[in-house]
């Protein structure tokens, strides 16, 4: 009998403790709202003309050649009207090509070598965001990092997984952590970083072979942070 009266005791408290956990995470979530954006391996870029698509490609199609050589992004002109197709599996690339096509075009000047000038101040602009959108990050949530992390915290700017931006749902991640955490009374600030840097490896899986899991916690040991941060990377899916 005491058997049973511990058994029944023990499995009354697991479905108690279940539904409280249910319960704190769903009042956690709700304390935040969700953005979400489409996720794309394409950008389009606006043309104020047809004509345009001609000096795009350059006499002997030389632009677009330097173009797409020194961007490392594919360049599809087509019968979209009034527009042209940045194609690339790399989200940074296709960005600095965007802005500087955009500035190309509304310049009107484009050869071969004010199209390298011209992607290289724009490489130097997405790298100044970069670094802001990372420290921004870490300054919102109260945490320090490696300027190597702040780095690649802005990069996750770029990467979007199931409609959603990943530096904003890696924040809202390490918010809802932190909130559970200080529920549940223990390290707060512990939370936070695991939730913040959980996917910190989709910064580079784009670009280095590996699963984003070990990539993080690759990236996070190199860097200074806890075997605790490394667990919360490593054991979020698995």
């Amino acid at each position: 009998r005491a058997g049973n009266l511990i058994k029944s005791v023990e499995e009354q408290a697991r479905k108690v403790a279940k539904q409280r956990s249910t319960e704190i995470v769903l009042e956690s979530i709700q304390k935040l709202g969700v953005e979400t954006v489409s996720s794309n391996t394409t950008s389009v870029v606006s043309l104020p003309d047809d004509e345009m698509k001609g000096r795009i490609i350059g006499k002997e199609g030389r632009n677009i050649r330097a173009f797409e050589t020194s961007s490392g992004v594919d360049v599809v002109i087509d019968d979209t009207p009034n527009g042209v197709i940045l194609s690339c599996f790399d989200p940074i690339r296709r960005e600095i090509a965007r802005i500087a096509l955009d500035k190309l075009v509304n310049d009107g000047r484009i050869n071969p070598a004010r199209v390298e000038e011209t992607l290289q101040k724009a490489d130097d602009e997405i790298q100044q965001i970069i670094k802001q959108k990372g420290e921004k990050a870490a300054d919102l949530l109260g945490l320090n990092f490696h300027p190597y992390i702040i780095e690649m915290l802005g990069r996750l700017n770029y990467r979007t997984s199931y409609g959603q931006n990943i530096l904003e749902h890696s924040i809202e991640v390490s918010k809802i952590s932190g909130i559970i955490a200080e529920r549940l009374n223990v390290d707060i600030e512990l939370a936070k970083k695991g939730g913040l840097l959980h996917d910190i490896g989709k910064a580079i899986d784009f670009v280095q072979e590996g699963s984003h899991d070990d990539l993080g916690a690759e990236i996070c040991q190199k860097y200074g942070e806890s075997a605790e941060v490394i667990n919360c990377i490593m054991a979020h899916h698995e």
